[in-house]
């Protein structure tokens, strides 16, 4: 199988998205000559092509292509080229409007805008199939081809009638028939049973609340629908050369789309990521989903596919990143496995909807800011060589299911506020901010390597991945479990006999109760290991049995109810957290869970705002403050 490695050519790639069509020829020279002085390396080029490249349905305008590809080429420019679906030509929803996607409400998106386009149409599959096919055919040997870059941020859904059938298809192979389908939704409940496969339609507008399967299944089966669209791209394009590496690029915490399903399919994984520059928390949510990236992608480089130099211009306060911080953000990237650095886009749009994006070459031409960082930064990257190739490695996993993050957010749930990723980033935090390097990981992976894995929620969990947590634990693993955990099996069928029924005798409790609380009512707490703290929005009515109470409740009608529980169990230790503390209690008990754990951070003691991670012989050491710092380290490579 191919690699991202195979497309570096010994070099960190550097570039972005090159959009030559927006441009009049004259133009292209001066982008040549411009990336050449930045030291761009890669352009993905046909993103968003393909009313141009198929201006009428059938015909074929390749000549323009092939003129930006061998000009790429003739100036030592490698090029990933993108299989154009993601954006059909309005002629398609003109002509054929079923192709164009349905709200739940039935509401047709219409053509004017990206990705407008049902998943399940078969003129749009048989149209993308062939335009991918002819792309392939003219280009897989191109001597510019670096990359496969297919579609473009999958994630459109579909609630029309095409999906309906498709989802039947998806439901008939998951449960055979339909009296398992009754028994897996629960029909019994509101008069909902199905006597007919015709009878079962896709989550729509309702008189009230929908059942939550039927939900959850939707959200399994559009996720999968997309993956597919995606796996049959990648398969014309692959046999034309199997030689050229294929990937897409992934909106990391966008719970339409399971990355563990999605990364297995791809030959590398693809981050876009624009992080606030005006939000303190920024660089945590850069790496945050960097390391998720890497960890989708089984730990192997990955490429950082779309950021921006300047401003992101969806935002409503587009403030562009200060001077610098292109540079920091994009080491920090390096740092966590990337192995290429691209931007959104290389020369900033004129008209369009992103004509207030940043760019590489902004609007102000190459007598810039942007663009003088710009070059900086290439060749900073050119200079780093060494690790290529180079892994991150992690002694901390924090679990991370999209079936859980799906399920815990349905309707009807205890706390409509009581956000999967939240609860993701509450535990990454402190670990972060400690220098503590973590992977992510599914529920059912192996997880002997890590000293110390961490579930910030868990809420719906099948008996092997239980089993696979108790196992490791068992063994003499060290795990923390976040609150509302081991509530639900994979049907959003109740664990009945007291929660956390898979966990109970792991975690050395029985709960009876969930009490969410309003957020502007806090919990008052008590721990001679932590002080006095408060909690918010979530508590439980708990009683320990093998488990020792760290932390209770101090007042209100939960007064004495224990809210933090550590638990011996085999070889290993368990610690339970059923709500939601302060921050700083936070760090103190996963400071307690690493020491125990004996997990160590990669350079302990630096000053608040330095991030420290260590790719192969390497230590990134990066400073995210405003501020002057002196750091002294016995580490032999320090960048």
């Amino acid at each position: 199988m191919p690699s991202l490695g195979d497309a570096t050519g010994g070099r960190i790639l550097f570039g972005g998205d090159y959009n030559p069509e927006q441009w009049p020829r004259e133009v292209w020279d001066e982008d040549v000559r411009l990336m050449r002085e930045a030291g761009v390396n890669l352009a993905t080029v046909g993103v968003f092509s393909w009313a141009l490249l198929e201006p009428r349905p059938g015909e074929r305008d390749f000549g323009w292509l092939t003129e930006v590809l061998d000009l790429l080429h003739a100036n030592g420019i490698g090029v990933g080229l993108a299989t154009p679906t993601a954006s059909p030509p309005p002629w398609m929803g003109h002509r054929w409007p079923e192709t164009l996607p349905r709200n739940p409400d039935g509401t047709i998106r219409t053509y004017g805008s990206r990705n407008a386009y049902c998943p399940s149409s078969p003129v749009y599959r048989a149209f993308a199939d062939a335009i991918c096919a002819d792309l392939a055919s003219v280009y897989a040997h191109h001597p510019a081809l670096r990359m496969w870059h297919i579609g473009n941020e999958f994630g459109t859904v579909c609630h029309c009638d095409r999906c309906a059938v498709r989802f039947r298809r998806w439901l008939q192979a998951r449960y055979g028939d339909l009296d398992r389908l009754n028994e897996a939704w629960g029909t019994a409940f509101w008069s909902q049973r199905y006597g007919d496969w015709d009878e079962v339609i896709p989550p729509r507008q309702v008189q009230y609340v929908i059942n939550p399967t039927q939900d959850l299944d939707y959200q399994r089966f559009a996720s999968d629908l997309l993956l597919e669209g995606f796996t049959t791209e990648r398969d014309i394009v692959r046999g034309a050369n199997p030689a050229i590496p294929i990937t897409t690029n992934s909106m990391t915490f966008f719970k339409a789309t399971d990355l563990w399903r999605w990364g297995a399919e791809e030959d590398f994984t693809a981050l876009d990521s624009y992080p606030d520059p005006n939000s303190p928390r920024a660089a945590r949510d850069g790496a945050m989903a960097q390391d998720l990236i890497r960890s989708v992608g089984g730990g192997k480089p990955w490429l950082m596919m779309e950021q921006t130099p300047g401003r992101a211009g969806f935002r409503h306060v587009a403030t562009p990143k200060r001077p610098g911080l292109n540079r920091l953000w994009s080491l920090q990237a390096v740092a966590r496995g990337a192995d290429g650095i691209l931007h959104f886009q290389w020369r900033a749009s004129q008209q369009g909807a992103e004509r207030t994006h940043g760019a590489m070459l902004p609007h102000a031409g190459p007598d810039s800011r942007i663009f003088r960082e710009v070059c900086d930064l290439g060749k900073e990257l050119g200079d780093l060589t060494g690790v290529l190739g180079a892994k991150v490695a992690a002694e901390v996993a924090i679990v991370l299911d999209w079936d859980s993050w799906r399920a815990v957010e349905l309707d009807h749930q205890p706390h409509s506020g009581f956000r999967y990723v939240d609860r993701i980033r509450e535990y990454y935090t402190p670990l972060w901010k400690t220098n503590v390097t973590v992977d992510f990981v599914h529920p059912e992976a192996d997880l002997s390597r890590y000293k110390l894995v961490v579930a910030p929620n868990l809420y719906q969990v099948c008996d092997a991945a239980a089993d696979n947590v108790i196992g490791y634990v068992e063994r003499g693993g060290n795990l923390v479990v976040g609150p509302f955990s081991g509530v639900a099996d994979p049907d959003e069928r109740i664990r009945l006999g007291g929660y956390p029924a898979p966990f109970r005798d792991l975690l050395g409790l029985r709960i009876e109760e969930y009490w969410p609380l309003p957020d502007d009512e806090p919990l008052t707490l008590r721990s001679e290991l932590f002080g006095d703290f408060s909690a918010r929005s979530w508590a439980e009515w708990l009683a320990t049995g093998a488990g020792t109470a760290l932390a209770e409740i101090a007042t209100g009608p939960l007064t004495g109810i224990p809210a933090i529980v550590r638990n011996a169990y085999g070889a290993g230790t368990a610690w339970y957290v059923a709500t939601l503390p302060e921050e700083r209690v936070m760090a103190r008990l996963l400071a307690l869970a690493c020491d125990q754990a004996g997990v160590e951070s990669v350079l302990p003691g630096l000053p608040e705002g330095v991030e420290a991670v260590r790719r192969g012989e390497y230590v990134f050491v990066l400073d995210h403050g405003r501020g002057t710092v002196e750091v002294r380290s016995t580490v032999a490579a320090t960048l």
